[in-house]
Formats: C-alpha cells, sequence, structure tokens
C-alpha cells in the first residue's frame, strides 16, 4: 500500500522506521510544525520530521490538518492509508475521507482503558499491572474507533513511564507493520470496543507532577514514576524547587512526618502518610541530577528539615 505516517515525537519513530523498512511504500510524513526548543530558542523540527529530512522523505507540516493546501496534497500523494502515532492533533472528518483505508492510530493502551493524550502514564499513576498498546481505525471520537489488534506488556515494579513507553513503542511498531500487512492482504479485522471499562488520560500537567507527601508511600512512588521523565516530578525545599527521581518505599526506616527528611551517611528519606521512602537522583534548580546524599551534602540539608 502507499502510505502516509503521521506522528510528531521520538516515540512514533521506532513505528516510521518500522513502516519505512515493510513492504509498503512510504510517500510522505506529516508531524507537527517546527517549534522553538533549546536556551536559544530556534526553530527546531519534530523527531519524525528529522528522521524523514534525512531519509529523503516529504514532509508535511501544517499549522491544523484542515487546511486546504495540506488536503490538497494528500489528495495528490493519494496514500492507501495513514498510520498515526502521536501525531499531536486532531484530523477532521475530511481528512480522515480521502486515504481508502482510511488512518490507523497505534495508541499506547489497552482500549477502551485510557484514552487520550497521556495512556501510559495513567497506568503507571494508577498502579496498572498490565498494559499495552491497539491499533485503532482513527474516527472523530476520542480513540473511540474499532481495533485491529493489541499486544500486552507487564508493568514492572520499577518502570518509569519513559521506561514502559519506550517497550511499547517497539512492540507497538511490529503491531502496526502487521495490521498494515493484514489491510493490505484483506484479513485485518477490527472488533468495536465494548462499552465497560472506558477511562480516560488527559495529559498531566506541571501541577500533576508536584509530589503530594501526604500520600502513601506507594501512591508518591507511583507518581514520580508516572511524571518520570516528564513533566517531571518535583517538590519544594527552603521555597526553592527541587526535582526529583524515582524512589524507593524505606519500610525499615524510622517513622517520619510527611515530607519531613532524615539525612543519614548513604541515604537520604522523606516521609510520607505511610512510611518513608529512600530519595534516589536529585536536582536543585540550576543544577545536574546527582545521588541524593551528594545533594544532601552540598546544599547542607538538615535532618528535620521538610519538603512542602
Amino acid at each position: 500500500m502507499r502510505v502516509i505516517f503521521a506522528g510528531t515525537p521520538a516515540v512514533a519513530v521506532p513505528a516510521l522506521a518500522a513502516v519505512a523498512a515493510s513492504r509498503h511504500e512510504l510517500v510522505a510524513v506529516v508531524t507537527r510544525p517546527d517549534a522553538p526548543a533549546g536556551r536559544g530558542r530556534g526553530l527546531h523540527r519534530s523527531p519524525v520530521g528529522a528522521w524523514a529530512d534525512e531519509h529523503g522523505v516529504e514532509v508535511l507540516t501544517p499549522a491544523r490538518p484542515r487546511e486546504p493546501e495540506f488536503l490538497d496534497r494528500l489528495r495528490e500523494l493519494a496514500p492507501d492509508c495513514v498510520p498515526v502515532v502521536a501525531y499531536g492533533a486532531l484530523v477532521p472528518p475530511v481528512a480522515l475521507e480521502i486515504p481508502r483505508r482510511g488512518w490507523v492510530n497505534l495508541h499506547f493502551s489497552l482500549l477502551p482503558a485510557w484514552r487520550g493524550a497521556a495512556p501510559v502514564q495513567h497506568a503507571v499513576l494508577h498502579g496498572d499491572e498490565l498494559t499495552g498498546a491497539s491499533v485503532f481505525q482513527l474516527e472523530e471520537g476520542l480513540d473511540t474507533g474499532p481495533v485491529y489488534g493489541t499486544v500486552t506488556d507487564e508493568i514492572r515494579p520499577a518502570d518509569t513511564s519513559g521506561d514502559l513507553l519506550e517497550r511499547l513503542a517497539d512492540s507497538g511498531s511490529g503491531l502496526l507493520v502487521a495490521v498494515l500487512d493484514a489491510m493490505e492482504d484483506g484479513t485485518a479485522r477490527a472488533e468495536p470496543q465494548p462499552a465497560d471499562g472506558v477511562s480516560l488520560a488527559p495529559k498531566l500537567t506541571v501541577e500533576d507532577a508536584r509530589v503530594r507527601w501526604a500520600d502513601p508511600a506507594f501512591a508518591v512512588d507511583r507518581r514520580i514514576r508516572a511524571c518520570t521523565p516528564a513533566p517531571g516530578p518535583w517538590t519544594t525545599l527552603r521555597d526553592e524547587r527541587v526535582k526529583l527521581g524515582p524512589v524507593t518505599p524505606a519500610p525499615d526506616a524510622p517513622d517520619l512526618k510527611p515530607g519531613e527528611l532524615l539525612v543519614e551517611k548513604a541515604r537520604v528519606l522523606a516521609g510520607t502518610a505511610t512510611v518513608p521512602v529512600r530519595l534516589g537522583e536529585v536536582r536543585a534548580a540550576g543544577k545536574r541530577a546527582m545521588p541524593a546524599s551528594d545533594w544532601a551534602r552540598g546544599v547542607r540539608v538538615a535532618t528535620g528539615e521538610e519538603f512542602a
């Protein structure tokens, strides 16, 4: 089939590369427009756009996928299907109707669970034990279309969202190509999503990433892992923001008030509503990340000080 790939962030690149290496003809990619990034805030190509540039593939960057110029070019390229991975913009019906087999979306959850922008983060945050990826027919609703296939993955106790998303990006890319192959062969079958089990996964905000020390240790651990690497878990000490890496519950530690710090020679502990947690890496404002013990010595954290 002739395909146009739609996607934007780095997590979409494994699927793009897999589609390009498949038996299908990749004629173009659609990605979000170049955006300011880095310290100089210069315009930068998206990871998907950069991959396409490097491999000599045409790049389409509509500000909105309903722009007449974009729709005209889509018709000219005449794709049979548009596979989508984390494109980042709503696709209007007029665009959905152009490819004869429509648009198919690789989504990183077992639909209908966690429909929305942050399925992996919400799966980790809510303590799911099993997740996966789904390929479904894109339609007007939010991740509501019939599903062609799924792959599953166990969420490991120490998984961050970044860890899990990396694995799903790899396994999902194989699923996406398999669905495209089945569509071309005439063997693909899409099943409607069940009405039960629907949950929503809106994008996590910076405020969502603030650690709630009054939560139990397991919830503190989940929030930090869910928000790693983005939007990045944080707390405050002495009215300054401090970024945190994953923590480890420490049931053997002395009782501490929520947010209270205990500085020992080889570890730094913070209190929660239940048992304390042992801090991993810590990054003070304007500084590099470092082990918690080094951070505590550097800023002279005293036992009894509190995160807020």
